[in-house]
C-alpha cells in the first residue's frame, strides 16, 4: 500500500479522548476504567481511527496557517467544488450544486436543526434500534420522543428493516419525521438499493420527511456500495435532508465541520435559518482547508486503501470470534469500522453479566464500549480502526483473559 496503516501511532497526551479520557472522569459511565499494571490501552471504544490521516490534510492546514491572519471568511468555490466532485465520483451523484450545500458544525447539530424545522417539540420521531447513542441524547435533550423500530436479523444474521413494524408505528404515532442512518451505526449495514427504495416509498406514502445521517458513507467494506436516499426518486430527493462530514473518513472529528445537502429550496431555506439562529454555526477556516485537503485526488486513493485495510481487520475479527469465542455472535458489518458483538448466549452459559465481561476486557487494556448505550441488551461495541497488529493483540487478550479463562 502507498499509505501507512500499519504503524502504531502513540496518541497519548495528544488530546485523544480514546486514550487520555480512559478512567479520568471526563465521561462518567461511558469511558472504560484503567487497565491493570502491565497492560497498555488498546483504544476500541471511541469511534475515531488510530491511523495517520492522508498527508494532504496537514499539508493544506499548514499552508493556510502560514498566513498570519485568521479573520472572518466565506467558504470558497474550491470548498464547494471539492464536495460536489467527491459525491459525483464516490456516490454517483449528478446535479449537485453549491446552493444545496450548507455548513453544519456537526452531523448531530444538523439532525436537530432539520428536526426543529420538520417537527414540534414533543413530536414522535421514527428511528431504528439498535440506535446510535448520539441520536438518543440529542433527540431526547431537544424534546423529541423516539419511536424505535427494531432491526431484525435474517437467517444469515444480516440486520434488516421491518417495514410492517415501521408502518404500524408511523400510523399509530402520527409520525412525520424519521432519522435514517446509512450506513447503519452500530450494526454496520450498508442498505441495498431495494431496501432504500422501499423505505423511501413508505415515507412518501405517509408523508414522512427523512433526516439521513450519512457520515459513514465513505467507509464501505468488501466492495459494498452506498446508495444516497436522495438518489432514489424525485420525491425522495425533496423530502430528505442529508448530513455528511469528512470526520469519520479522515479522522477529523476534533477539527469540527460537517455539511448538509438539501435540494428542496423551501426546506433548505428553513434549515439554514434554524441553523443560523444561535450565531455559532459557522465554518472554521482551518476545517475548510482540511476538507479541501481530504477531497484531493490523494484522498480518494487513501480512502480506498483505508477500506481495504478495514475489510481485512473485519475478516480477522469475525473469523476469530467464530473460531474461538463459542456463544459470542456478530453480524459481519458491511460498512463502518465498528463491530456490534452479541454476548447473550455466552453470558447465559457462563453465568456472567455484560458488566463483568466489559470489566474483564478493560482490566487487560481492551478498551471496548458498552453496547447497552446503543440498545443492545447484552452487546459490546468495538472499534477496529487500528493497525492489524493491535487488533490481533486485543483479540488474543480477550481470548486469554475474558472468554476462555
Amino acid at each position: 500500500m502507498k499509505y501507512d496503516f500499519t504503524s502504531i501511532m502513540d496518541r497519548r497526551h495528544k488530546d485523544a479522548a480514546a486514550v487520555d479520557a480512559v478512567a479520568d472522569g471526563l465521561y462518567p459511565g461511558m469511558a472504560p476504567t484503567a487497565p491493570k499494571d502491565g497492560f497498555d490501552i488498546i483504544p476500541m471504544w471511541v469511534a475515531d481511527m488510530n491511523f495517520p490521516t492522508v498527508p494532504t490534510i496537514p499539508e493544506a492546514i499548514i499552508e493556510r496557517a502560514k498566513h498570519p491572519a485568521y479573520g472572518y471568511f466565506m467558504p470558497t468555490d474550491e470548498y464547494f467544488n471539492a464536495i460536489i466532485r467527491w459525491h459525483e465520483k464516490r456516490n454517483g451523484v449528478i446535479g449537485l450544486t453549491a446552493e444545496c450545500i450548507g455548513y453544519e458544525n456537526g452531523v448531530l447539530g444538523g439532525v436537530i436543526s432539520a428536526l426543529n424545522v420538520l417537527c414540534s417539540k414533543g413530536d414522535h420521531v421514527l428511528i431504528h434500534s439498535p440506535t446510535y447513542i448520539g441520536f438518543t441524547n440529542s433527540l431526547t435533550n431537544n424534546g423529541y420522543h423516539m419511536v424505535h423500530s427494531e432491526l431484525v436479523q435474517d437467517e444469515s444474521g444480516t440486520y434488516r428493516m421491518d417495514f410492517a413494524d415501521m408502518e404500524k408505528k408511523i400510523v399509530e404515532n402520527s409520525i412525520h419525521a424519521a432519522v435514517f442512518c446509512t450506513p447503519h451505526n452500530p450494526c454496520g449495514r450498508v442498505w441495498e438499493r431495494q431496501e432504500v427504495e422501499q423505505f423511501m416509498e413508505l415515507c412518501k406514502k405517509h408523508d414522512v420527511y427523512v433526516v439521513s445521517d450519512e457520515i459513514w458513507s465513505d467507509i464501505l467494506l468488501d466492495g459494498h456500495k452506498h446508495i444516497p436516499p436522495q438518489s432514489i426518486s424525485e420525491d425522495a430527493r425533496n423530502r430528505t435532508v442529508a448530513v455528511y462530514a469528512p470526520s469519520k473518513t479522515f479522522n477529523l472529528a476534533g477539527l469540527v465541520g460537517s455539511y448538509h445537502i438539501i435540494y428542496n429550496k423551501r426546506l433548505r431555506d428553513r434549515v439554514l435559518k434554524e441553523s443560523s439562529l444561535p450565531h455559532y454555526n459557522d465554518a472554521n477556516v482551518l476545517s475548510m482547508h482540511a476538507l479541501i485537503g481530504a477531497y484531493k485526488p490523494e484522498g480518494y486513493e487513501w480512502t480506498d486503501e483505508l477500506c481495504e485495510t478495514l475489510s481485512g481487520n473485519v475478516d480477522y475479527a469475525c473469523k476469530y470470534i467464530a473460531e474461538h469465542f463459542e456463544g459470542v455472535k456478530v453480524a459481519r458489518p458491511e460498512g463502518t469500522y465498528m463491530l456490534f458483538v452479541d454476548c447473550t448466549e455466552w453470558c447465559e452459559k457462563h453465568g456472567k453479566t455484560i458488566d463483568e465481561v466489559e470489566k474483564a476486557a478493560w482490566d487487560v487494556g481492551v478498551a471496548i464500549q458498552d453496547g447497552r448505550m446503543f440498545h443492545g441488551s447484552c452487546h459490546l461495541r468495538m472499534n477496529l480502526a487500528l493497525p492489524l497488529s493491535r487488533v490481533k493483540e486485543a483479540f488474543e487478550r480477550l481470548d486469554k483473559y475474558v472468554f476462555n479463562v
